[in-house]
């Protein structure tokens, strides 16, 4: 095992402060976003289906820009990452291997994640790539960036199809973590580790 690569929201960090800015844009509680969030997921519907219930007929990236323009665009801190990341990556390093992360987001949330300055040999975006999940290019782009040939690689990530079966078809090893409201309501039995935190798959990939 050469390398280990990372998916970002629900791996790295909470989409906790994400929807909680929607709902205060919105003029929603929070706990509702939370809820409508979780329900259009549960039925494999689109996230963003949960601002169109709130809002019907709305045109999400154009409300997104007026969020952009009203200085209410993305934001990333400390407090985003969950407890687990940065033990652990470092973890990883220390042992050797090589760290990356690799996920869906927008060049300004590329940025924000370089300037947390986490213990990672290279970040990138599908914003940068041109190319997102679960497109096989995708994965494509991450055997010819990380280092080791593709049986050598982990992809680890919380959503299934997004993250654990293009990986596996693109030859690579996968680690399946419980965590988010995807992560926590779908399997992945294919996969070739199943953990519920970072903590448990450094302990799995470099041992105890």
């Amino acid at each position: 095992m050469r390398s280990v690569v990372f998916d970002i929201g629900e791996t790295l960090t909470s989409d906790t402060r994400y929807w909680g800015d929607w709902a205060r844009w919105l003029g929603v509680p929070t706990h509702t976003m939370s809820a409508l969030v979780g329900s259009v997921l549960a039925e494999g519907r689109d996230n963003a289906d949960a601002i169109r219930i709130i809002r019907p007929g709305v045109d999400v990236a154009a409300e997104w820009r007026d969020r952009q323009t009203a200085g209410q665009g993305d934001y990333l801190d400390e407090s985003d990452l969950y407890a687990d990341v940065r033990p652990a990556l470092a973890r990883l390093r220390e042992a050797g291997l090589w760290v990356g992360i690799a996920g869906n987001q927008n060049s300004v949330v590329s940025d924000l994640l370089r300037g947390l300055d986490l213990p990672a040999d290279a970040i990138a975006t599908s914003a940068e790539w041109g190319v997102s999940k679960p497109s096989p290019e995708f994965f494509e782009r991450v055997t010819e960036w990380a280092p080791g040939e593709p049986d050598g690689i982990v992809y680890v990530g919380d959503h299934p199809a997004n993250d654990i079966t293009p990986a596996r078809a693109a030859g690579l090893r996968t680690a399946h973590l419980r965590r988010g409201p995807i992560g926590l309501t779908t399997s992945a039995p294919a996969a070739d580790w199943t953990v519920n935190s970072l903590t448990e798959l450094a302990d799995a990939l470099v041992g105890q």
